[in-house]
């Protein structure tokens, strides 16, 4: 009597635990979904941050590094901004001009003030770029400047396209005056090293304070004569980086974006849980994440390479349906039906996902990319390790609470997926929105 007592509060304290996590995930997810777009737009009231990608070239030649790198403008002037005055007005930041627009403060280049002082804007992109070799920082040296609106910049995704961007004019006379959140600037930095160097690290002191300014896609592409490395890196970029000619190391990159991707995006590891939830033996988890697999591979490529509809209104109609993949798999979960078609299912799911996965690449890789096809692969190398992750974290649990409380575990799966399926609800809704918006 007393045994089965003690088995009994034990069971009931994991679920209650199980049930309480997930139940304060769904009161967190909630509250953040309804407070961030208040946030978001409260932070934007000054600087809008449009272009979130940085992309750098660095060209190693016999005596230094040559850096062409393209940045938002946001991230040279935002922190530069003049304190609000008693009226409640603002001194511009250098190279902008401060306007009014529906009562609201919005700040545009000033291309006056760009051509006549181009070396000022290109001294902060210098100063905020810091190359050091053995623990020695080398000092930069500004060499040229250009703006483009963000719309109607030019090609920067190979060396050559980077030295043709710098030339010509400060700021085309055909340029109407843009908004800095739409405005990036292309520059040409040369660090002076005296002989061929093999290794160096990179880092950034540019920090704006910025909303999403964490999730800056950063390509690198180091260059040595006709061999071309890419890097992949996030954020800052505020501690070093250390860049080598390691094709390992460059692939690493990719890999841990793809597993950092799924591992972050909610609606993807909801997904994943709710399959190692429903799946009753090892085996069936296996062909369930397996069919997943092959799903999300083809349609991430080719997503990415654009043999999908390109109307606005086909991402939110993707997101909208991953949403729904939450739901069907947390009621699978709970039905305790095991199918045979469930792998085709989970396979024309993984379609969906693999979808939301392109875009995201999309936007940190072009199509014309150095190592395209070795980029592509390490992502989705990284998406699966990440994937692996989920299920080695969340699979032994439900097994082993199976395994001691198999009258019971019908309950466990109804404490974890009911709020599965109500964060996945509030997703619909909100994507649902997004998708009438875009028609």
């Amino acid at each position: 009597m007393y045994h089965n007592l003690v088995l009994g509060w034990r069971f009931r304290g994991a679920a209650l635990f199980c049930g309480s996590l997930c139940y304060a995930l769904c009161i967190i997810a909630t509250i953040v979904s309804g407070l961030l777009p208040a946030f978001i737009s409260s932070a934007n009231a000054h600087f809008n941050l449009n272009v979130n990608i940085r992309i750098i070239h660095v060209d190693r030649e016999d005596k230094g590094l040559r850096m062409f790198i393209r940045l938002p403008m946001a991230y040279l002037v935002a922190d530069k901004l003049g304190p609000q005055k008693a009226d409640g007005s603002r001194d511009p930041a250098p190279f902008t001009i401060n306007k009014l627009e529906g009562g609201k403060l919005v700040h545009y280049l000033d291309p006056d003030a760009l051509r006549s002082d181009f070396s000022g804007l290109g001294k902060i992109v210098t100063d905020g770029h810091i190359i050091e070799i053995d623990g020695t920082q080398i000092k930069g040296e500004f060499v040229n400047l250009r703006a483009y609106p963000a719309l109607q910049q030019v090609p920067f995704a190979e060396l050559e396209e980077a030295r043709a961007a710098i030339k010509g004019e400060i700021y085309n006379a055909d340029f109407e005056a843009t908004y800095v959140g739409d405005t990036v600037i292309d520059a040409e930095i040369f660090y002076r090293t005296g002989s061929l160097i093999k290794s160096y690290n990179l880092r950034s002191t540019l920090n704006p304070g910025l909303p999403r300014q964490e999730d800056t896609a950063n390509l690198l592409l180091d260059h040595f004569k006709q061999d071309t490395l890419t890097f992949r890196l996030r954020g800052l970029l505020s501690e070093p980086v250390e860049i080598s000619r390691s094709a390992f190391k460059a692939f690493t990159t990719f890999a841990i974006e793809g597993a950092r991707h799924i591992l972050e995006g909610a609606d993807h590891v909801l997904f994943v849980f709710c399959l190692v939830l429903g799946a009753a033996t090892l085996n069936i988890l296996i062909g369930w994440v397996t069919g997943f697999t092959m799903g999300h591979s083809i349609t991430l490529t080719a997503g990415f390479f654009g043999y999908t509809p390109q109307g606005a209104w086909f991402a939110p109609l993707v997101e909208t349906a991953i949403a729904l993949s939450i739901i069907y798999a947390a009621i699978v979960a709970v039905s305790q039906k095991y199918s045979r078609g469930s792998f085709l299912t989970t396979t024309a799911i993984g379609f969906l996902h693999g979808l939301g996965f392109s875009f995201v690449l999309g936007k940190i890789l072009k199509i014309d990319a150095p190592n395209l096809w070795q980029s592509l692969l390490a992502f989705n190398v990284g998406v699966e390790i990440g994937q692996i992750g989920i299920v080695l974290a969340t699979w032994p649990i439900l097994f082993l609470l199976g395994k001691r409380f198999p009258a019971k575990i019908i309950n466990v799966r109804w404490v974890l997926a009911t709020p599965c399926i109500a964060i996945a609800s509030i997703w619909v809704g909100q994507r649902s929105l997004q998708l009438v918006s875009s028609l």
